[in-house]
């Protein structure tokens, strides 16, 4: 450490001598006014650092820092942000993508935990297990329940859902009428439960937490429990079928399989329960047999997006033994197949399409799926045509970020039969316009990505600086003259970094192989060249229009002798004078501090000041260069510089980067319909929530209303009806007034918000009578 600062030292010496020499002066008793400007920058933001913090919590309250925070979390709820998907930083994220690795290669067509399911059922025949079957809701008149999906990405929004799934009764308004929708007995969840990745964390933090924030687990239930043998039945309740409380059933979402399932298994399979829903179920697939002849049917997809054989055998053998000819299923998977082969162009699911063809013959009267953030409903249009799915919904509303529509807006076939869209949540337009957001929010979303891209930025100009002779392009007759110097200029650095550079050569491929990439394969290999190409280009014009007006900021400030007019200390030399004349020293006390520091004293206070003074560090390094050459510089010289250089550049860049990064997605997203998913994850919007609340009447009818929230509160307070209700030491949550414990702290609750935004009614099939049911 001493020998790199003595040589660092020896640099900065020699950089400065030699700059005085050039000068012929000694050193200015002035300071620069642009280190003027830094110096107040960085004096105002440690004054205001200081005074943040004694004016806060350290002076004014007498509590230590745990025992407020202890009381703050009481006072509101500590939810989790959204993801950051485009975060430089997140270690979340980089464990998503080695999980996703590691998934694709080791279980995909490897090792299967559906597989070990399958071989760890204790009952030969599985249509008969009740660890896949569950008939205990067949007995009741009429059953109320409710289907999300994609939940465990902001707290905000997934709490705001779950408030809404818990309150007893919800009262909506709409047209001068009130409507009553009771609480669902059922909540069916459709898969990728927590973001980004399966963890204990993002499953106990953004998914548990904001469930049992809005309904309480019960008084005896520890969340460290391991269910050995479920279902694990309060006290007092002898069999599932007289359990009133609401219960939950779920499939995993791809998310769900990063780690192979484990942490579904875990959280899921072996707890009991998921705040005060009831968790009966044992696999991460299940047959749902439900009042009036309807049944769920919960596929688990895994990463394939397809079932397999031995869940194909559950459910064919299930169709054929158990559903009767005139009863009706609701299909539930986690990819809404439908759309998205219609959009990739391809053909998955073939084992799921077998089974609704070949043994559901036409009793598949609804397929649900989540995966895509939105609401779209398609109905099949009345034709010759044998009808394989009536209904195809998806709903993946449930607190992830929101997803767009209109790119979805041209589908119209499946399974052979035609569609026509009935509901989209966000509406077409809206959807389109949401999309503007990338231009004008995409840096205020995504400020950690500031760390990717000013890195980026900066390799592909690196080799670049200093570009010494900038000024020619200002000793131009006219601005014409200059403008179409400057970009004269600009061509001539993209020339010299294909021809000369290395750094900022390898950086441009790089770019250009990463930006053809990641171009959706939807589109032909020539326009993903042609979109990648121009995508690359402007990011290098960028970055290179950039670096040639920083490098003409530091040539105009040299030239008017506001950089690079003392060498590398004068804010030492102006330190030490003000110190001589109004500080003497008559016994000589700083002389022997020196001595007795082996010179120490006074060389950290220097080199000190001259790291501070960062521009004038880079001016006076970069006319070094210019008039002796990149060469004549140490290593530690050239260091230095191009530290100075970056932290500038750096700041400089990370609002273009933004720009044009988010200009490209909006183009993409609104023109040819590609980065869908790209495109609206950087907006990270919680709001436009939603669930489907089923009613099977007793008459059979399945009645579907999806109920929606447009704006999801940002602020929560603690529930004053919740507060003041009184409450037993045994009491199960679920029999309350007021269940959920947060509220909206401003702006409208959401369950005065709430309203419907689609409403259909599926007819339960009538029974033939010359047909004979199947035995149960």
């Amino acid at each position: 450490m001493t020998i790199f600062t003595g040589s660092l030292s020896r640099s900065l010496e020699h950089f400065s001598s030699d700059k005085l020499a050039s000068n012929g002066s000694g050193y200015s008793n002035e300071i620069s006014p642009v280190y003027s400007l830094w110096a107040t920058f960085i004096g105002l933001y440690i004054a205001n650092y200081v005074v943040e913090r004694s004016t806060g919590w350290a002076l004014t309250h007498p509590l230590t820092m745990s025992e407020y925070e202890k009381l703050k979390k009481q006072l509101k709820p500590d939810f989790e942000d959204m993801v950051p998907w485009y975060s430089g930083t997140s270690t979340d994220l980089f464990k998503t993508v080695f999980d996703l690795m590691v998934s694709v290669t080791l279980f995909v067509g490897r090792f299967d935990m559906r597989m070990m399911q399958a071989a760890m059922n204790k009952t030969p025949d599985e249509s008969k297990s009740s660890d896949l079957f569950y008939d205990h809701l067949d007995g009741k008149d009429e059953l109320w329940f409710d289907f999300i999906a994609d939940t465990g990405d902001g707290g905000n929004s997934t709490y705001a859902v779950a408030r809404l799934l818990a309150r007893p009764s919800l009262v909506i308004k709409s047209d001068g009428s009130r409507q009553t929708f009771p609480r669902g007995q059922l909540l069916l969840i459709g898969g990728d439960l927590a973001y980004p990745n399966p963890s204990s964390f993002s499953y106990e933090r953004r998914f548990f937490c904001p469930f049992e924030y809005a309904l309480q687990p019960p008084a005896w239930y520890k969340p460290e429990h391991i269910a050995l043998e479920k279902p694990e039945l309060p006290l007092g309740v002898s069999e599932l079928r007289k359990y009133r409380g609401p219960q939950c059933f779920m499939i995993p979402g791809n998310h769900d399989w990063f780690d192979g399932l484990h942490t579904f298994m875990r959280y899921i399979c072996h707890k009991s329960w998921l705040g005060g829903w009831f968790l009966p179920q044992k696999r991460s697939y299940f047959a749902l047999k439900l009042p009036n002849g309807w049944w769920v049917f919960g596929l688990d997809q895994a990463l394939h997006g397809d079932i397999d054989v031995y869940q194909f055998k559950f459910f064919a053998e299930l169709c054929q033994q158990k559903v009767g000819e005139s009863d009706s299923v609701i299909l539930i998977t986690h990819e809404p197949n439908w759309l998205l082969d219609w959009y990739w162009g391809d053909k998955t699911g073939a084992n799921v399409a077998y089974l609704i063809s070949e043994y559901l013959k036409g009793r598949c009267k609804l397929r649900m799926a989540g995966d895509l953030h939105h609401y779209m409903r398609h109905s099949c249009i009345e034709s010759k045509e044998p009808v394989h799915v009536h209904h195809l919904l998806v709903n993946g509303c449930g607190g992830a970020f929101l997803h767009p529509t209109h790119v979805f807006e041209n589908f119209r076939e499946f399974y052979g039969n035609k569609y026509e869209t009935k509901v989209t949540y966000p509406s077409y337009d809206d959807s389109s316009r949401i999309a503007l957001g990338n231009i004008l929010k995409f840096r205020r979303k995504n400020w950690q990505f500031d760390v990717i891209g000013g890195f980026v930025y900066f390799v592909l100009v690196f080799s670049m600086f200093p570009q010494c002779d900038s000024f020619r392009i200002l000793r131009e007759d006219s601005w014409a003259d200059r403008v179409n110097s400057f970009f004269t200029a600009m061509w001539n650095v993209v020339f010299e970094i294909l021809e000369h550079s290395y750094i900022s050569l390898a950086g441009v491929v790089t770019l250009l192989m990463v930006s053809f990439f990641f171009v959706p394969t939807k589109l032909s290999r020539r326009r993903r060249a042609l979109l990648g190409f121009l995508h690359a280009a402007a990011h290098l014009t960028s970055a290179v229009l950039l670096m040639l007006l920083m490098e003409l900021a530091i040539e105009i400030c040299i030239r008017n002798n506001l950089l690079a007019t003392s060498g590398y200390h004068t804010l030492y030399e102006w330190y030490r004078k003000v110190e001589s004349e109004h500080f003497p020293d008559p016994t000589g006390l700083r002389t022997r501090l020196e001595q007795w520091t082996f010179g120490l004293y006074p060389a950290c206070i220097k080199y000190l000041m001259s790291a501070f003074d960062i521009p004038e560090v880079m001016a006076v390094t970069r006319s070094t260069i210019c008039r002796k050459g990149i060469e004549s510089l140490p290593r530690g010289g050239a260091i230095i510089y191009y530290v100075c250089v970056f932290l500038y550049f750096w700041v400089l860049s990370t609002p273009v980067v933004s720009l044009v990064f988010g200009s490209y997605l909006y183009i993409c997203i609104n023109w040819f319909h590609i980065h869908f998913d790209e495109a609206f994850s950087s907006l990270r919007i919680a709001n436009y929530k939603a669930f489907t609340r089923f009613h099977i009447k007793k008459n059979g009818d399945l009645e579907v209303f999806t109920l929606a929230v447009d704006k999801v509160p940002k602020e929560w307070m603690l529930d004053p009806d919740w507060d003041m209700e009184p409450k037993e030491p045994f009491q199960m949550s679920y029999t309350r007034k007021f269940p959920s414990k947060w509220r909206a702290a401003s702006g409208s609750d959401p369950t005065n918000a709430v309203r419907v935004v689609d409403h259909f009614i599926i007819p339960r099939t009538p029974p033939d009578p010359t047909t004979p049911r199947s035995s149960t």
